[in-house]
């Protein structure tokens, strides 16, 4: 079925939308499970199974496969509790006040089934029946989707200690889950290719079409660039596997892990996507039949492609909607600003009251995850205020007791994490030896467990307590959510994303494509400062080449903003100018000898 609604809510973290199918499906919108902590999906099982009482048997961690188990079990739990709203909600009246109002109430003001709903208030109610059971008949859910990030993929052991088979591995085991699960949702790969887990995918025939002719489960793909887009649909082509929709989203103006391009902005990545989107399908869709006739599987129908929408920093109507146009885009992606909706995401009160106070400054992009990449954070979260205070006690780090993102080996056999109390004692034993650089040590210390942290608030929006009463939140939100700054309903964002109202944010805030620009000259001179030492042959390589990036992306945003008139460019200019300053003080860091 195609969506209902052209937008869709992405994951957020590991608990802000773990369960926002069922506050959102029912009304149409599609959402994003994170499906990277079993434990969690345990406990939220067990929380609205007792709200809706509906039996609950655990799934200890001492059974069989209980990782997949608990995925399985808990989308299974969602799936069957959507089902039940929506049920409910097509024999409500249409009365002004009931859900099933609230259904047609947010869609797009253009929508046909907005406009058929309105007829109804023209219309005698006794002559009402025929339109109602139209609207009725339309009523469907949202998409329950989930996401998998490729690169937490810890192997695993059994209970004797030895080491289990490779698709018992962490998200295997979540893909195992969400393939024998009865959703018809898209799994979100995300963070890169992990070759073991897309060859895995094909083991389940629900990614391929069944005797209707249909995908009982998709592959979605968020991507970075259109390269990253060709590589990895074609490896998945090869194996049979389609991939029914590429999520581009902007390296830095997102939230929680930045996978930064090299300079390259999201106005020239999506104008490539644009070109060359027919080469694309093409070349996938080639591959994918190749493979499949192999297989001696079901074949694509003809005219099959794969969508293409865009997410990271998008604030207004007429931003979605310039995208949508110009691009050809297919949907668009809006994540934090649904952080400050109670009814769409589960975020505890003490954090949003948090986020509603913060600064510009206070949302930064950090060096917090164990993952090495950076992090979009919050320098007033209460797991900011814990990491701090662990550290002013001498007690830096985290226990780790989930062992997710653990990694390292440089003091031990077996990995651990590196924002653990265990890892961060021995490299404070090491700086006491004098054989740790101060700036390397404070980057060590910045570390945080966001296995704990990016999964409580859910848990305390619920009124439970975290396991071991580890309650301090991790919060991740993208920079843009900087320029909203109160509570909204689900109705006043999704009317604010349709351009139906227009909600008070700040008038200060940038385009998006601004926005971005700002976060990569910023991140490009955090760079240059970290080499302001030395730069090796490499460092050089890679500066030019951002910089070269850079001020491309800037000629084709004037080109952009002549044809269309978006707005005041005086904004870009300034970013120019502050670009220009920067390329020049990188010239002069070059060594004579070295060549450009």
């Amino acid at each position: 079925m195609p969506s209902i609604h052209p937008f869709h809510i992405p994951v957020m973290g590991l608990a802000f939308t773990i369960d926002s199918p069922l506050k959102v499906a029912k009304f149409g919108i599609s959402s994003v499970v994170s499906l990277v902590d079993d434990q969690l999906l345990e406990d939220m099982r067990r929380i609205h199974c007792k709200k809706n009482q509906v039996p609950y048997t655990a799934i200890e961690e001492h059974e069989e496969d209980f990782k997949a188990r608990r995925t399985t079990a808990y989308l299974n739990l969602l799936k069957h509790l959507v089902d039940q709203q929506v049920s409910r909600l097509k024999t409500e009246p249409f009365d002004g006040e009931s859900d099933i109002c609230r259904y047609f109430e947010l869609l797009p003001a253009s929508h046909p089934y907005f406009l058929l709903y309105k007829k109804l208030e023209e219309i005698p109610v006794e002559e009402r029946s025929a339109i109602e059971q139209e609207l009725r008949d339309f009523v469907q859910p949202g998409s329950i989707d989930v996401n998998i990030m490729t690169k937490v993929d810890k192997l695993n052991e059994g209970k004797e200690g030895e080491m289990l088979p490779r698709e018992f591995s962490d998200a295997l085991s979540a893909l195992r889950g969400f393939a024998q699960s009865d959703v018809n949702g898209s799994v979100v790969f995300s963070a890169g290719l992990n070759p073991s887990l897309y060859s895995y995918a094909s083991q389940f025939q629900d990614f391929y079409l069944n005797d209707r002719g249909e995908l009982p489960k998709q592959i979605i793909l968020k991507v970075s660039d259109f390269r990253s887009a060709l590589i990895q649909g074609k490896f998945l082509a090869k194996k049979g596997l389609w991939v029914s929709e590429f999520r581009i989203e902007s390296g830095l103006n997102c939230g929680g892990h930045a996978f930064a391009t090299d300079g390259f902005l999201a106005g020239p990545i999506l104008q490539e996507f644009k070109d060359k989107r027919l080469e694309l399908t093409e070349t996938l869709f080639a591959s994918c039949q190749q493979a499949l006739v192999g297989m001696g599987k079901a074949e694509l129908p003809v005219g099959i492609a794969p969508k293409i929408t865009y997410q990271g920093g998008l604030g207004t109507s007429e931003e979605a909607k310039f995208l949508m146009h110009y691009y050809g885009l297919d949907g668009t992606g809006w994540g934090s600003p649904f952080l400050l909706v109670p009814e769409a995401t589960s975020v505890d009160d003490d954090t949003l009251d948090r986020i509603i106070k913060a600064k510009e400054s206070d949302f930064y992009l950090s060096a917090a995850s164990p993952l090495g990449v950076p992090f979009n954070n919050l320098r007033t979260s209460s797991g900011e205020d814990q990491r701090k205070n662990r550290i002013a006690k001498d007690r830096p780090g985290s226990p780790c007791y989930k062992k997710f993102l653990v990694s390292n080996t440089e003091f031990t056999d077996k990995p651990i994490c590196t924002a653990s109390r265990q890892y961060q004692h021995l490299q404070v034993k090491a700086n006491k030896e004098g054989s740790l650089p101060a700036a390397k040590l404070q980057a060590i210390l910045e570390k945080d467990c966001l296995c704990e942290g990016l999964g409580a608030a859910a848990l305390l929006s619920e009124g439970e307590m975290p396991r071991r009463n580890l309650s301090a939140v991790t919060i991740c939100p993208g920079p843009n959510l900087t320029y909203f700054k109160q509570l909204y309903s689900l109705i006043e964002m999704v009317g604010h994303i349709y351009g139906k109202v227009k909600l008070p944010i700040d008038p200060n805030r940038p385009h998006v494509f601004v926005k971005e620009l700002q976060l990569y000259i910023k991140y490009v001179q955090n760079e240059l400062h970290a080499s302001r030492n030395s730069l090796h042959p490499k460092n050089i390589t890679y500066f030019k080449k951002f910089f070269d990036n850079l001020h491309g992306g800037i000629a084709y945003y004037r080109s952009l903003w002549e044809e269309n008139q978006l707005g005041n460019f005086s904004m870009f200019e300034k970013c120019s100018a502050t670009l220009d300053l920067l390329h020049s003080r990188f010239s002069s860091m070059i060594p004579e000898e070295a060549p450009i």
